[in-house]
């Protein structure tokens, strides 16, 4: 008897019809013999339709109380799929994460998981029962209740996963598992089988959206397998996330990420100084604006330096700001800004023990005569910042030269 945890996002819980189909899903596993804990999140739409709402009582509503609404959600639909469960005779329970006692800290909106119960789940599993547990919420040390962020049904998977020992964390979606790349911009994307912690990790941070970084840093953390599969075709295998040792080939090139929130912003001709650097960052610290990638060069000008980064185009309006007024304090000759850029990354564990792969990617790029902004590397990862418009160019390109259609 395996117990398996599963997730199912609000796209496979979208209707009625959905959630009676993944009642099905469900009690087949539990059939074969396994014992089944499901989380879920709220039916498509229906997070944003009640933020909206909000908005509506309210111009900037109270982080404490839109943590209250939104979780009302996954109370629908886990009450839902227990109903559909037992319509097919399968006895199953549902749980909000304050019944569970999902403890977290006290950030409304992005709660971070402290602590599981099991005992409850534990329980309801011994009497032969489907446990379907909320996902995205839980409770604070005070009892308030508490969100995980979008997308945190899946850190809740996980969690419950690695509270109990299970033997498998399924998350279904709408997609069949991890591609090669973006399927929608090449369409010889391939999918992968497995793939490793670390290589999803930066995936997840690089654009691809399949996964919440959070759920794979605590999957990675607890060594729980992690399987991502689609909840709209019948017996899919998926790909298994899982540690590097367990992976029999390690391929040279796992996948190709892309992001296409990138801006680019310059100060042009700073002083070559010690401290030069904090000068420029801390007010955009400060600002609580995320910098991504960073290049520091020469500029023609003896004694003066050229600083260009990248942030999330939402902050790019401030981040163009503050430049606009560090430029008079620092005495740079300009600040340049391009919000039209986006990030391109090849990853691959198997970088770690292969020379070149910088190379040849510079190679292919420079074939299609694309312009190479700004280059950042890690154990892993090559990534680099190019003109927007190349971009499905640079993904297809790239794809056929490192062989990612093939097995």
């Amino acid at each position: 008897m395996a117990l398996i945890v599963q997730k199912y996002g609000g796209t496979s819980v979208g209707s009625v019809e959905r959630i009676q189909t993944v009642a099905k899903k469900i009690k087949a596993f539990k059939d074969s013999g396994n014992q089944l804990v499901v989380s879920v999140s709220a039916m498509s739409g229906e997070t944003n339709r009640m933020a909206a709402l909000a908005r509506v009582i309210q111009d900037t509503p109270s982080l404490r109380e839109m943590d209250v609404l939104l979780t009302t959600g996954e109370q629908v639909t886990i009450s839902l799929l227990s109903m559909a469960l037992q319509q097919l005779g399968c006895d199953a329970i549902s749980y909000t994460g304050s019944q569970v006692r999902i403890t977290t800290d006290s950030e409304h909106g992005k709660a971070r998981i402290k602590s599981i119960d099991d005992h409850r789940i534990r329980d309801s599993l011994d009497e032969g029962k489907v446990v379907v547990v909320a996902g995205f919420q839980g409770t604070d040390e005070e009892g308030n209740i508490t969100t995980l962020g979008r997308g945190g049904s899946d850190t809740t998977a996980v969690a419950l996963a690695a509270a109990l020992g299970a033997d498998e964390c399924q998350i279904y979606t709408d997609v069949e598992g991890v591609y090669t790349t973006d399927p929608r911009i090449e369409p010889n994307a391939r999918k992968m089988n497995t793939v490793s912690y670390e290589e999803m990790l930066e995936m997840a941070s690089l654009g691809s959206k399949v996964l919440q970084i959070r759920s794979v840093e605590f999957a990675s953390k607890y060594k729980v397998p992690l399987r991502v599969l689609s909840s709209l075709v019948d017996n899919p295998v998926g790909t298994l996330i899982t540690s590097e040792e367990n992976i029999m080939e390690q391929a040279l090139i796992s996948g190709i990420a892309h992001n296409k929130d990138e801006a680019k912003l310059s100060l042009i001709g700073v002083p070559d100084e010690p401290g030069i650097a904090f000068k420029i960052l801390k007010p955009i610290s400060v600002a609580n604006i995320e910098v991504d990638m960073i290049v520091q060069s020469v500029s023609a000008r003896e004694g003066l330096t050229n600083f260009a980064f990248t942030v999330h185009r939402n902050d790019f309006v401030g981040a163009s700001n503050i430049l606009d007024h560090l430029r008079k304090e620092l005495g740079a000759m300009a600040v340049q800004s391009d919000d039209k850029v986006v990030k391109v990354s090849l990853v691959g564990i198997g970088m770690r023990s292969h020379a070149g792969i910088a190379a040849k990617m510079f190679e292919v790029l420079h074939g299609e005569n694309i312009n190479i902004q700004m280059i950042s590397t890690s154990e892993i990862k090559i990534s680099v910042v190019i003109d927007e418009k190349y971009l499905e160019l640079a993904v297809r390109s790239l794809h056929s030269a490192f062989e990612l259609d093939k097995e």
